[in-house]
């Protein structure tokens, strides 16, 4: 691991917006389950997470665009996560924190009907099939986001992976959700939408290669997903 990478790792330790919980955390370190808006924030707003965040870009932009909400950015990787964390420090952000946990134990973090809406912007989409429940519109997942999400929450998936955006959409079919905005390209479909053209560090990558960036919103079923 490089000198910068540790460095970014010793600074998060210190940020006042960053939780970290992670295999070299003590067992013992109380969680915010339940107390998010209680214990963490300043103010009591609804609660919107932002899963595998990297820089934290587009959290950072949910709390621009949505000031009375609660954002949450959350990743394993600290080093990445460090970026958005100083920024949102340095502009005194205070509705928007990052959360360091793998994102399989989502649920042992929050608590049921705890957060209103889970965005998913340029997730790995795994393609081999073999690694098919790693990737964040599974199945797998969608149990987990459930045990979280409110009963009228939405899951919104923004993706430069046309592999991944068909397998969701299969997903969706076989699983009961229920598509609430599809957008195949949404450079021709939503040129003038502020928030689905806010680019992030692998976006503007994915562009420049050509890439079509796809969107979709949508809600899961009342009951259990198998």
């Amino acid at each position: 691991m490089g000198r910068n990478k540790l460095e970014r790792f010793e600074d998060i330790t210190a940020f006042e917006n960053v939780l970290e919980y992670t295999d070299f955390r003590e067992t013992e370190v109380p969680v915010p389950r339940g107390r998010w808006n209680s214990d963490i924030f300043e103010k009591e707003q609804p609660i919107v997470l932002e899963l595998a965040c990297g820089k934290g870009e587009y959290s950072l932009a949910l709390s621009e665009e949505y000031p009375g909400k609660n954002i949450i950015g959350v990743d394993i990787k600290g080093a990445r996560i460090w970026k958005g964390a100083r920024e949102a420090l340095q502009s005194n952000r205070g509705n928007v924190r990052f959360l360091r946990i793998y994102i399989d134990h989502l649920d042992e973090y929050f608590a049921p009907g705890e957060v209103e809406d889970l965005w998913i912007t340029f997730p790995d989409p795994y393609p081999r099939g073999s690694d098919r429940n790693k990737r964040l519109t599974s199945p797998k997942f969608l149990n987990i986001y459930q045990n979280i999400l409110q009963r009228d929450g939405s899951i919104r998936l923004k993706t430069d992976s046309d592999q991944l955006f068909s397998y969701t959409r299969r997903v969706i079919e076989k699983t009961g959700c229920r598509i609430l905005e599809r957008v195949e390209n949404i450079y021709e479909e939503r040129p003038g939408d502020p928030l689905l053209t806010q680019k992030t560090y692998f976006e503007r990558k994915h562009l420049k290669k050509g890439k079509t960036i796809s969107y979709l919103r949508f809600t899961l079923p009342g009951d259990p997903i198998l």
